[in-house]
């Protein structure tokens, strides 16, 4: 074994082991926020980094390496976890041989990259983490590699590891480690294919390279940082096409333009300049922009509204109606027996139970007799039940002035509540039917075809809610095209399967004018304190039709739920109107929900009968984090083979859902959502309806409102 070897064995066998006798201090020197390289992830230039932003932020990068066009979407759901989905133009390739398939296109590739951190760092041992490049893709960038860091100074933070794949081009004849373990280590097929699928028998496989390198920064400029750093990208293997290399240093710098956006430079292959930037958004915090929210409810005359409902109890449910409405809460019912007074509301506004709860009981507070002793509010969503939280006055008050949520949270009840626990003496006539609102943007895209690298349709969006009690309601979605480049888009679906999702291009073209998005009924129903139901038909998304319902197992006290949904589909015309197709379908799934308390980590697995007549599995892992961002992942098993899916080899993606109030001066609950798979494909698809049971229920369950019991003061 050669003298090198010696050393990236010592390197993998001594450094990743430390994590057990590592102390958990965090390192002494803060450092400003890392970088991202020109792979898109956070790296030096070309060599990746064990280094990570904080948990919850989403990131997006560019870069410009020719030939290489890369933007990066990156989220970090942990701490000690990255994941990177990467579109990269390869300009140096055409997309097809032929011509008539995709003309001059030049190539385009779809990847995701992972990095996990083994060792934190801290004053004696470097920080450690192992990483997976390419995963899932079709292998042009495939590379594995451990890398540690370590800040040698304040200011200066050194960086080496080992490399396998296409990073292993400073191997000098070393091989692989890792065949001390196993054989199956030796050798590394270069398998190129159309993508989609994990290959995980050649991770750390063939030879291996090191690389190294160091970042300098530089306070008096603003963080300026400087990188240099020794490649072990095998430019000849990378790619479809070699790619000429005169040096293996490159050189870069960094500028910091703000907290969330740098401009990167960097001279690489000691012959090309280039030139990228990224922009990042912490979102994890509650409020990572500290806009100033809506101010806690404050009546000015409060001594004189109290002498006003000491006069009787018609009085106080008057005074609590008209000043609930105007803090943004409608009542429903309320109830005072004795010193108990009691007030059922619905909330369209707080994300936060903890909040919405400890605002309303403090608007109570300057409305209520004094003769009233405790304080309960009870929440209501669609008829259906969420919450009862209740405390004594007099502790309300005191904590108040304490100012402490925590303290509070000793002398305050919350428990599940039933919409028919008993007749409430005060039941408002409710002002129906009630519609509701909003005109917003909407951008259709289709990105990475042969006919063209992007074709997108923007369209004026309405969404409308018209309740006409409190179980039932019609929600409508209409869109209304603007500007579109889909005269080129031709793409036929390729799949053997029933065209459930792969029609997109035709469904695209055909409804560029005037579409119904959505035109449905929803009726909800709470049968039991733990059981709910959903009934729901017409027009549920923009490719079927049909009807169904949906029914949740879920006790207010409990992490975890039991849901079954039934659907009949019937496929909608592509021009997205009242027309429907010749295809039609029975689906539906058990699906069930685990909420793990400590790592707000949502498991569900889901069962069942999919679109496409296939049947399978669905899992999915999501986190949710204070301020309410949601970063998720998926993927499908089905008893469709590899061959009848069709590239790709079965369904995944990630996910992202980012509250709208974390960028507006008021709450809300509304959240903007988007999704990415490498591939759409007709396998493992399901329908796709609004407010899902679960979503409704669990934000307002016994775990989400300890988890935000701070909030009850805010």
């Amino acid at each position: 074994m050669s003298y090198n070897h010696k050393c990236i064995c010592l390197f993998i066998g001594i450094l990743i082991p430390t994590l057990t006798f590592s102390s958990p201090t965090d390192y002494i020197y803060p450092f400003s926020s890392p970088s991202y390289s020109n792979y898109g992830t956070i790296g030096l230039i070309q060599n990746p980094t064990a280094r990570f932003k904080e948990e919850g932020t989403l990131s997006f990068s560019w870069s410009h390496n020719e030939p290489y066009l890369r933007g990066s979407i990156i989220a970090y759901p942990f701490s000690w976890m990255e994941a990177s989905y990467q579109y990269t133009d390869i300009n140096n390739t055409l997309y097809s041989p032929s011509k008539a398939f995709s003309g001059l296109q030049s190539l385009k590739d779809k990847s995701f990259d992972a990095k996990f951190r083994l060792l934190k760092e801290t004053n004696s041992l470097p920080q450690v983490a192992i990483g997976m490049r390419d995963l899932g893709g079709t292998g042009l960038f495939s590379a594995e590699y451990i890398v540690a860091n370590k800040f040698i100074r304040q200011n200066l933070d050194f960086s080496f590891g080992v490399g396998w794949g296409v990073m292993n081009k400073n191997g000098n004849g070393i091989g692989n480690p890792l065949t001390s373990i196993s054989e199956r280590f030796r050798d590394r097929e270069r398998d190129v294919g159309k993508g989609g699928k994990v290959s995980v028998g050649q991770l750390f496989s063939g030879d291996a390279g090191l690389f190294l390198g160091f970042e300098y920064f530089i306070p008096k400029l603003k963080g300026l940082r400087l990188k240099a750093e020794l490649d072990s990208t095998d430019w000849a293997k990378e790619g479809k096409k070699p790619v000429r290399s005169y040096s293996k240093v490159n050189l870069g710098v960094v500028y910091p333009y703000s907290d969330d956006l740098q401009f990167k430079f960097s001279y690489v292959r000691g012959r090309q300049l280039n030139f990228g930037f990224s922009y990042s958004l912490s979102l994890g915090n509650k409020n990572p922009r500290k806009i100033k929210k809506q101010p806690r409810p404050k009546i000015d005359n409060s001594s004189i509204v109290k002498n006003v409902t000491a006069k009787s109890d018609d009085n106080l449910y008057k005074a609590s109606l008209l000043y609930m409405r105007q803090a943004g809460f409608n009542i429903q019912k309320a109830h005072i027996e004795g010193g108990d007074y009691e007030v059922v509301f619905a909330d369209s506004q707080y994300r936060s139970p903890a909040m919405a709860a400890g605002r309303l009981i403090e608007l109570l507070d300057q409305i209520a007799p004094d003769k009233v002793t405790n304080l309960k509010v009870s929440a209501v969503n669609g008829g259906l039940g969420l919450y009862s939280a209740s405390i004594d006055r007099e502790s309300f008050v005191r904590y108040k002035k304490l100012d402490s949520s925590a303290a509070a949270s000793e002398s305050l009840k919350v428990d599940g509540y039933h919409a028919d626990q008993f007749n409430y003496e005060y039941q408002p006539r409710a002002k129906y039917p009630a519609i509701f609102t909003a005109i917003s943007p909407d951008l259709q895209s289709q990105i990475g075809g042969p006919d063209g690298f992007y074709f997108g349709d923007f369209k004026l969006s309405i969404s409308s809610e018209l309740l006409l009690n409190r179980n039932f309601s019609i929600r409508a979605k209409l869109s209304q095209g603007l500007v579109n480049n889909l005269d080129a888009l031709k793409l036929p679906s390729d799949s053997i399967l029933p065209h459930v999702r792969t029609d997109i291009v035709d469904y695209m073209k055909e409804s560029r004018g005037f579409s119904i998005k959505r035109l449905q009924f929803n009726y909800f129903k709470q049968i039991a304190e733990p059981l709910f139901i959903k009934f729901t038909g017409g027009i549920l998304e923009s490719m079927f039709n049909g009807a169904g319902f949906e029914m949740l197992y879920k006790p207010y006290d409990k992490n975890y739920g039991i849901g079954i949904e039934a659907w009949q589909g019937y496929q909608r015309e592509y021009k997205q109107l009242f027309g429907i197709r010749d295809y039609e379908t029975v689906t539906g799934h058990l699906t069930y929900y685990y909420q793990e308390p400590t790592s707000n980590i949502l498991f569900k697995i889901k069962g069942g009968r999919y679109l496409a007549q296939d049947s399978g599995f669905t899992f999915d892992f999501s986190r949710v984090f204070r301020s309410n961002l949601r970063i998720g992942a998926f993927f499908s098993l089905t008893d469709i083979s590899e061959a009848e899916f069709g590239e790709g080899s079965f369904d995944k993606g990630f996910y992202f859902h980012v509250p709208v109030d974390l960028f507006s001066p008021r709450y809300f609950k509304r959240s903007f959502s988007w999704g990415l798979r490498p591939l759409t494909r007709d396998g493992a698809q399901a329908v796709i309806h609004s407010s899902p049971l679960w979503s409704v229920v669990d934000s307002s369950s016994e775990h989400v409102f300890n988890r935000r019991i701070s909030d009850f003061y805010d």
